[in-house]
């Protein structure tokens, strides 16, 4: 693992990409993203584990023309694997899947995750068809996270297994869904 502060790392990843509609696991990627400051295109996550990519993938088709990244912890993506494959078929151009990976399972307990065993994420999103999949050890290369691409992106980002104190974003999920909509034009029900 690196020293990369993951609440320093998401706080610069959405400043990298103030247009985008960020997507959250469940936990700490939620807190982070939330930590970095509430918006209306940040759609939070809760008691939705494995849900992050899928929701973000069908964002990401549904708006094409505009760019969607998924912040989500290496135990909340394991639980849907398969989500990679669909990205790899799909291919989205405006679709980044941003992994914190602290190869533990944080919500849970601490426990060892997969990664933490030796899954390699990166390996995985290629073999899925994901090319542009890439392991980021320097928090200085954020800005490269949320380029223009060609296709769909997957960055894997070591960070320590340490907590920061929890920064809760709102748990009203049909609030969280409302003001999505609203941000993006679409009517609210």
């Amino acid at each position: 693992m690196t020293d990369i502060d993951r609440r320093e790392f998401v706080a610069d990843l959405v400043a990298s990409a103030p247009e985008a509609i960020f997507v959250s696991g469940l936990g700490s990627p939620s807190y982070d993203l939330f930590a970095a400051g509430d918006r209306d295109l940040n759609f939070y996550l809760w008691g939705a584990m494995g849900a992050a990519v899928p929701t973000g993938l069908g964002l990401a088709v549904a708006r094409p023309e505009r760019s969607v990244v998924v912040v989500t912890g290496d135990g909340e993506l394991l639980m849907s694997l398969g989500a990679l494959a669909t990205v790899g078929a799909r291919r989205p151009a405006n679709l980044t899947v941003v992994v914190l990976d602290n190869g533990h399972y944080g919500e849970t307990g601490m426990q060892r995750s997969h990664t933490g065993m030796g899954t390699d994420l990166v390996a995985v999103a290629t073999g899925c068809g994901i090319t542009d999949s890439a392991r980021l050890d320097d928090p200085r290369d954020v800005a490269r996270t949320v380029r223009a691409r060609s296709g769909p992106s997957f960055v894997q980002v070591p960070i320590p297994a340490y907590d920061h104190p929890r920064a809760l974003p709102p748990r009203d999920g049909v609030f969280v869904k409302n003001r999505l909509r609203a941000a993006l034009g679409l009517p609210t029900f």
